[in-house]
């Protein structure tokens, strides 16, 4: 790996932006286990976004991003449709985000894959960049995003809609695949930053939309961030400069040292990572105690302070309404079984036993649980079902890095998906092998794969 710290700091300047605009441009390679994690989120976005291509979300990017903006050369996956990189990006970034089920990182408190994936494809199918510069790309833009919300004082700075970081990260990524010098990829983050979506109905909304995080925006933002930027528009380069708002060490120390990508976690379940050590807790719990969803009496979630800011509607009236519903989800899991939410469909919503469960659950803080986000989203779950009451806490839910979910696990994620869009299975299955063995040739040839299989 050729970054280091002596490089960085020999090209270190007052502006965080511009230090970690030069560390990006000081590499040119990565360790091969990095580019296998990269490899990881490229498969799991694209097996997300197959499912996400046909929600309602989806669908609506697809049929509105032509007229916005317009033919280009850069791929919608799952079509023939061929936008401006941005335009594509963007409902790239739709069908990744749309379901809850894309990738995320416990010290960014969001999902950096869903936008920088979409974004470095788009990108690189213009430029017909190889595999190993994809996903190199991929890294950097993940690790300026995952270090830019992480830096940020969380109790000062909302950090949870991805939407407000993750263009600096698609900035970073775009803009060294296409070979830009330090200043104009700074130039680019800082643009991106600066106009970033204001996610101004998040803290109060009780209604679901399809706008949610705000994710495809920022996609679309960053790309053209980079575009403005390599024709001479500035941004403010000390945006993160703010000593009050930002911490120097966690945006810029030991950048290169290690990569956040390995330490992504992946889903399982189509909501909210807040809600899914209680899924966990609950589905084992009355796996361990033998009994049926309509033996249960009562359920107690005691979880950390921040899941509770949640809508957590009893009887969601949308796919995204339930998304953000901790009970309803644990309710749906322990009716319909835990695929039910691989992905969440519109049929449950309503559903008059699911409903009735997650009427019958209850949700609390816990005192020591207080300060645990964003490192960890735990949950203590106790559960009363046939007279018998039994307690369970699940501090690290399935996926996390330290509980890790296998190969095997994100195959069958994958597959899963990948049949519920509008792929055939045979047509997934070659896909599948395609990104996990790394047999295309370019990034023009990988979006040709994605393309559909006349029948």
């Amino acid at each position: 790996m050729s970054t280091t710290s002596e490089s960085i700091e020999a090209a270190a300047k007052p502006y965080g932006l511009l230090v970690m605009a030069n560390a990006c441009t000081a590499t040119t390679r990565v360790p091969e286990p990095v580019l296998v994690a990269a490899r990881k989120t490229l498969l799991d976005t694209l097996g997300v976004a197959a499912a996400g291509s046909v929600t309602t979300g989806g669908k609506a990017s697809y049929e509105a991003a032509p007229h916005i903006w317009g033919k280009g050369d850069s791929s919608v996956w799952f079509s023939t449709m061929k936008l401006t990189s941005a335009g594509a990006a963007f409902v790239n970034a739709t069908y990744a985000a749309a379901l809850d089920l894309d990738d995320g990182h416990r010290a960014a408190s969001g999902h950096p894959a869903a936008a920088i994936v979409p974004a470095v494809l788009a990108v690189g199918q213009a430029m017909g960049a190889s595999p190993t510069r994809l996903l190199t790309a991929t890294v950097l833009g993940y690790e300026v995003a995952v270090r830019v919300s992480a830096a940020r004082d969380i109790a000062s700075l909302r950090t949870t809609d991805s939407g407000l970081w993750c263009g600096l990260g698609v900035a970073a990524a775009a803009g060294w695949l296409a070979g830009h010098p330090a200043p104009v990829i700074a130039h680019a983050m800082a643009i991106a930053g600066q106009t970033s979506t204001s996610q101004a109905a998040t803290g109060w909304t009780k209604l679901g939309h399809t706008v949610k995080e705000g994710i495809p925006w920022a996609t679309a933002n960053g790309l053209q961030a980079v575009s403005l930027a390599a024709n001479g528009h500035q941004g403010p380069l000390d945006l993160l400069d703010d000593p009050n708002a930002y911490d120097r060490v966690v945006l810029l120390d030991h950048f290169g040292r290690g990569w956040s990508i390995e330490q992504a976690y992946f889903k399982i379940y189509s909501c909210c990572r807040w809600a899914h050590a209680a899924i966990d807790g609950a589905l084992i719990l009355k796996s361990l105690m033998h009994v049926r969803s309509r033996e249960i009496e009562t359920i107690l979630v005691e979880t950390f302070d921040r899941a509770l800011t949640l809508p957590n509607q009893s009887d969601p009236q949308s796919n995204e309404a339930a998304q953000y519903s901790i009970p309803f989800c644990i309710a749906l899991a322990l009716v319909h079984g835990a695929d039910a939410l691989l992905p969440l469909k519109d049929d449950y919503l309503g559903d008059p036993s699911v409903i009735d469960l997650a009427k019958r659950i209850r949700l609390t803080d816990a005192i020591e649980y207080m300060g645990a986000f964003p490192a960890a989203t735990p949950a203590r779950v106790t559960m009363i079902a046939s007279g018998r009451r039994e307690t369970l806490e699940v501090y690290l839910p399935k996926g996390e890095p330290q509980n890790a979910l296998s190969d095997a696990d994100l195959q069958r994620k994958f597959e899963r998906l990948a049949a519920m869009g509008p792929l055939r299975a045979d047509h997934a299955q070659q896909i599948f092998n395609v990104v996990n063995h790394l047999q295309f040739d370019d990034a023009a040839h990988l979006a040709g794969a994605l393309e559909p299989r006349v029948r």
